[in-house]
């Protein structure tokens, strides 16, 4: 009996631009595919707002670890009760950077290189999470809804932060950094993106201050462009990126005018001297969105925003709502550019070749397939995600550690 053709799978990708080496920072990549800064929940907890890495995160990390390969951590916490969320870790106990030390031991014994994302979420946490701390943020805006805790937003609303705990906040980004490199990371990214307190002070529609770090977006950079500086400084501006999501509408962030707003902030941190100038900046697609479908946002963005004279005005007009517009800006700096949201094996390497990024963040693929880059160089199936585990699940290493690595199936003849 003739044996039927069976349907052509996925590409190979192996000749694109995704699998060319790329020299991010100190760091030479053998490849452009990255894993994303996920947040999971899944460290063990010591005490009220600590809690730290054990052996179920090593094997996560140590799972999508691969020669050549850049890793992200999941978001965490600077200093205690910087988010107070329930499994997520921090770089500020002895115990969580002992613990992420066995972390990024399993990583480089792959091979592979791993920055810890750094994070303080502001007024995104309630007072509940942080030992009945009230929340502080740019100004006194609560997040509309409910928090984690079931609470309303509104009923304990952020208190703005005064000059001096803004200061004290950048030093705390700093001494985080410099925690990172003793646990072993080969750097830090900074999270100024997805609405919390640096994002914070970066959209007009949360910051409304009316001191040196609100009102203008000169004075609304400020706080982000401290926190950059500082960082730089305390483990070296090549162990360095920053996170940022102009186009985010996540935790009620919805800036007047993003285009023009962070072209002024990319411009920014391309002029900072080498020394304080990071490696590179990741960006967030304005296609994403953690509730409207692609469309839906891209068509909601289209109602209020418009290109804008001014920095990179000719390419505003020609794309606008797009990360290309700051890709152009930065790259006159030297600045690497790292692009997330929305990325499929059919899209990513696309972006790369056509030179509208420098590598490729993935999120849900790569949570659900530990050995993706394997699986987009040969053109191979990709396991699907689960997104009920997401952030959390019973036992934990459902939907964490239990996705499987491809394995070629037998071939069976058919009578």
């Amino acid at each position: 009996m003739a044996r039927v053709p069976s349907a052509p799978g996925p590409v190979p990708l192996k000749d694109s631009a995704l699998f060319k080496p790329l020299k991010l920072g100190r760091l030479e990549l053998e490849h452009r595919v990255c894993q994303a800064p996920l947040t999971r929940m899944r460290a063990k907890k010591e005490s009220d707002g600590i809690f730290v890495p054990y052996d179920l995160n090593v094997e996560y990390y140590k799972q999508r670890a691969n020669k050549g390969g850049f890793q992200l951590t999941e978001a965490t916490d600077i200093c205690h009760y910087a988010s107070g969320y329930p499994g997520v870790s921090g770089i500020f106990s002895p115990s969580q950077i002992a613990g992420w030390k066995k972390v990024t031991d399993a990583v480089h014994s792959k091979g592979g290189f791993i920055f810890c994302q750094i994070w303080h979420t502001g007024r995104a946490s309630p007072a509940s999470l942080r030992n009945g701390q009230q929340p502080t943020s740019s100004s006194d805006i609560p997040i509309t809804g409910k928090a984690l805790d079931g609470t309303e937003y509104s009923d304990n609303p952020p208190r703005p932060m005064t000059i001096e705990e803004i200061h004290s906040t950048t030093k705390e980004f700093a001494a985080a950094a410099k925690r990172a490199i003793e646990a072993g990371f080969d750097g830090v990214e900074i999270h100024g993106a997805n609405g919390y307190l640096i994002d914070q002070f970066l959209h007009d529609n949360v910051n409304k201050r009316t001191d040196s770090y609100g009102g203008s977006i000169e004075n609304r950079c400020r706080f982000p462009l401290e926190v950059i500086k500082a960082t730089c400084e305390a483990i070296g501006s090549d162990r360095v990126g920053i996170r940022l999501s102009p186009y985010n509408y996540f935790q009620d962030t919805k800036d007047s005018n993003p285009n023009k707003h962070w072209s002024y902030l990319c411009a920014q941190i391309t002029s900072l001297p080498e020394a304080q100038k990071p490696a590179y900046v990741h960006m967030v697609e304005p296609r994403f969105d953690e509730v409207l479908d692609e469309q839906a946002k891209m068509d909601a963005l289209a109602t209020y925003t418009s290109p804008e004279s001014g920095v990179e005005a000719e390419a505003t007009v020609k794309t606008p709502n797009s990360l290309i517009n700051f890709r152009r800006i930065l790259v006159k700096g030297g600045i690497k550019f790292l692009a997330a949201g929305g990325f499929t094996r059919d899209n990513a390497a696309p972006k790369v070749e056509a030179g509208d990024a420098d590598a490729i963040i993935f999120g849900r693929w790569y949570l659900a397939n530990p050995d993706l880059p394997r699986r987009l160089r040969e053109g191979l199936p990709l396991n699907q995600y689960d997104r009920s585990t997401f952030y959390g699940a019973d036992p934990p290493e459902k939907g964490y550690t239990d996705y499987p690595f491809f394995e070629p199936q037998p071939f069976m003849n058919g009578a």
